[in-house]
């Protein structure tokens, strides 16, 4: 947490003690200026926004928040950040308080703005394993934004996979809470190194709505909040110094977030020591009245959702302007609970600098927000999160003369990109407008990659629909090749209007529309088929790993995502991405995750197997790996660390990436546990010949889980380690004996597995290790 210094609270209390109830009000919502532009990017957006007022009317007594300034329209960054600068002037100079308002945009795959650097979806982070990377990625986003005028970013999504079938899959890191607690923690360091405020959302519950349908109820009990969902943000609390939350729409047990006082202030703040601002999520408050029925109208909701926490109303006013005035001056509201959500708005603000006045800024008449560098980190995030399914030896490719490419994502550049990317977020709705930037699709990059290849293109179908009548011209142009590259998958889009992304949830994982017949259909030429998802959720295809040649999965890579793809094929890039999800063998088998206990696995008591087709983990290479020598303390006191260390090998011949995975099993406990859970993961390079040790520093609770009292706590006994190449693969075993009483955990223990790694060339061989455990 970040310690207050003395004379910012006496400013801020000095600020506060000279406002008026309008103008505290005023710091605690929005404005949104342009919102009727035509893009609808908030759930019920053109129910809930009255007539927009103009900024200076509605901004009169200050204002807290300006809302997606840069992310309504599409906007020329140069001159919209002269236009909000004069906003900024404007309250300086034409309001009492003279405060400046936070600034805030959407940013999960890259600032969602004209122009501006598309990088992977948060799946495709997640596949990466590796935080690393995505730390600096944020950097740079955050690098970007504040070159705008940018304050706050409203990512990242710490919602832990739980049903493949919800549409916000694409937007989420995976679905272990560790994966996503580390990897988000990462984003929130660097896009905080850059000056912006960090958004932590949604919280809690989100994810595990009824059927994976989206806002649907939520039936989670106080375990699986406790010891999965929770578990990300108290890391990007805790460890991540995460400067703003924002409450989730979900209703759980019957309960709301946005007036979960429990959740808001006894878990974030009593127990977590957070200390920053807890904004809504867009229309949230609102919707206490409108779609929960827990409160009779907006003042109403206003009162509950300032009592339970939530300090600023998004995206505008709804609630917290003239609805919760009228309560404060009924005496309904204690105006105490007012204060203190404006007291922590006013120290965000001093923090940020906007209680200064406006400094100087040099006039700019061009602003690239697609620099090199950033095209080569998203060039690196999409090359690492792609995963290799299945390959019978026909990837990389060795030269085919004739290659046909098919498929309805092969051509289209915003196919690689996710719901929360600004083409697809809002240029759908600005048909005539280019899309700005320099985005190759598969089809390019293809044929940039593979010189030399007659190369022809046939789309075959849509992305859904049910248009067969391109598939016999797929397959006349299979027929006539040496290979076909099939490129098939999702379309990101909002509330129905894709295939994946908010609001566009599926009964079934079987591929959108008719694109399983239009691979089928290719398959029955006989030509080897190289199968490409691009998508935003794992999909059942079984039916497709075995019957062709290779199989790609890539999650909404980007806009350097067809170079990665294309890289892959040809051989350029050696695949080293791993499953941040399972891929599901069957839709009925959702809601499903790899931490379930036995009997959440195949078992002769049903006739149902649930397993998926591909573990969570799971990923192929271009090389090979080993793994042995795992050793760990025979003991570890309950309130230890478990030291554990363990080589890794390229056995094979080039370069590549493994992701070293410790999973554990605790085969008696008071509580049903996992038949596996990850511990630790490091992505290791390595060259050919090359070995490296690998040495995690556990903390005991990691282990730990809520009891019969549901008091989180790390048990005494022995549990099963070993390191493998997923979640279902012992590759080398070992155990370690917990002793010791039992103990509870607490915001002081570690949370975090510290990772070394040691590499050794591969011509100075590693000393052999006496002690060591084999699988």
């Amino acid at each position: 947490m970040t310690a207050q210094v003395p004379d910012v609270a006496q400013r801020v209390e000095a600020v506060l003690a000279g406002m008026t109830l309008e103008e505290k009000l005023a710091q605690l919502v929005g404005v949104w200026v342009d919102a009727g532009s035509g893009a609808a990017v908030a759930p019920l957006q053109d129910a809930m926004l009255d007539e927009e007022p103009a900024f200076e009317e509605f901004a009169r007594d200050g204002i807290g928040q300006i809302t997606r300034f840069y992310g309504t329209a599409p906007v020329d960054p140069a001159s919209a950040a002269r236009s909000l600068r004069e906003r900024q002037r404007w309250l300086v100079e034409h309001t009492r308080t003279g405060i400046q308002a936070v600034v805030h945009e959407e940013c999960l795959t890259g600032l969602a703005a004209w122009q501006a650097t598309t990088f992977p979806a948060p799946l495709s982070w997640g596949a990466s394993f590796d935080p690393q990377l995505v730390q600096e990625m944020g950097r740079a986003i955050g690098t970007t934004m504040r070159s705008l005028g940018i304050h706050q970013g409203l990512a990242p999504v710490l919602d832990v996979v739980r049903d493949a079938r919800w549409g916000r899959v694409e937007e989420c890191i995976a679905e272990d809470p560790y994966v996503v607690g580390t990897v988000a923690t990462s984003y929130v360091r660097g896009l905080q190194e850059a000056g912006i405020v960090a958004t932590l959302k949604h919280f809690v519950g989100y994810s595990a709505s009824r059927a994976g349908r989206n806002l649907a109820p939520v039936h989670a009990g106080p375990r699986e909040i406790a010891d999965v969902l929770l578990i990300p943000f108290e890391m990007a609390v805790l460890d991540g110094g995460a400067r703003s939350v924002m409450h989730s729409y979900a209703e759980v047990d019957g309960l709301p977030a946005a007036a979960d006082a429990s959740l808001l202030t006894g878990v974030l703040r009593d127990r977590w020591g957070f200390d920053g601002v807890v904004v809504a999520d867009y229309f949230g408050v609102a919707f206490l009245a409108s779609l929960h029925g827990v409160a009779a109208d907006l003042g109403d909701a206003a009162a509950q959702a300032l009592a339970a926490g939530v300090d600023v109303e998004l995206p505008t006013g709804n609630a917290y302007r003239r609805p919760l005035a009228d309560a404060v001056r009924a005496g309904t509201v204690p105006e105490s609970l007012v204060d203190r959500a404006v007291t922590r708005v006013l120290r965000q603000k001093a923090e940020l600098g906007l209680l200064d006045g406006l400094a100087d800024a040099p006039q700019v008449d061009a602003i690239d927000l697609d620099p090199a560098e950033h095209r080569a980190l998203a060039a690196r995030v999409a090359e690492e999160a792609i995963v290799l399914l299945s390959n019978d030896g026909t990837l990389p490719l060795s030269g085919p003369s004739r290659v046909a490419l098919v498929g309805p994502n092969a051509h289209r550049p915003t196919a690689l990109f996710g719901c929360y990317s600004f083409a697809n977020h809002v240029l759908d709705f600005h048909p005539d407008v280019p899309l700005g930037l320099d985005v190759p699709s598969v089809l390019d990059a293809l044929r940039d990659e593979l010189t030399g290849t007659e190369l022809t293109y046939v789309e075959g179908c849509g992305v859904d629909g049910e248009d067969r009548a391109g598939i016999a011209d797929a397959v006349t142009a299979a027929t006539g090749a040496d290979l076909a590259v099939v490129v098939v998958g999702d379309r990101a889009g909002l509330f129905g209007r894709g295939t994946s992304g908010e609001g566009c949830d599926v009964d079934d994982l079987e591929l959108p529309g008719v694109q399983r017949e239009l691979v089928e259909a290719v398959l029955a030429t006989g030509t080897p088929v190289v199968l490409v998802l691009v998508t935003g959720r794992p999909y059942a295809v079984a039916w497709a790993l075995d019957a062709c040649a290779a199989v790609v999965q890539a999650f909404f890579p980007g806009e350097e995502g067809a170079r990665a793809i294309a890289g892959v094929i040809g051989g350029r890039v050696n695949p080293s991405g791993r499953l941040p999800v399972s891929m599901p063998g069957s839709g009925g088998a959702q809601p499903y995750s790899y931490l379930h206990p036995a009997l959440g696995g195949a078992s002769s008591v049903s006739n149902l197997d649930p397993q998926p087709v591909r573990p969570f983990g799971f990923g192929l290479s271009y090389t090979s790996f080993s793994h042995d020598r795992l050793q760990v303390p025979s003991t570890v006191p309950t309130d230890g660390t478990i030291e554990a260390t363990v080589r890794v090998t390229n056995t094979g011949d080039r370069s590549g990436a493994d992701v070293v995975q410790l999973y554990a099993h605790d085969p008696v406990a008071s509580i049903t546990r996992p038949v596996a859970q990850l511990l630790a993961f490091a992505r290791v390079e390595l060259e050919p010949g090359a070995a490296a040790t690998v040495r995690f520093a556990v903390p005991t609770t990691r282990l730990g889980f809520s009891g019969r009292d549901l008091v989180r706590a790390v048990e005494p006994g022995i549990v099963e380690l070993w390191v493998g190449t997923s979640c279902a693969e012992r590759t080398v075993e070992a155990t370690v004996d917990l002793v010791g009483d039992r103990h509870p955990i607490t915001v002081a223990d570690a949370r975090w597995v510290d990772v070394t790694v040691e590499v050794v060339p591969a011509d100075r061989p590693p000393a052999v290790t006496a002690a060591e455990t084999r699988g």
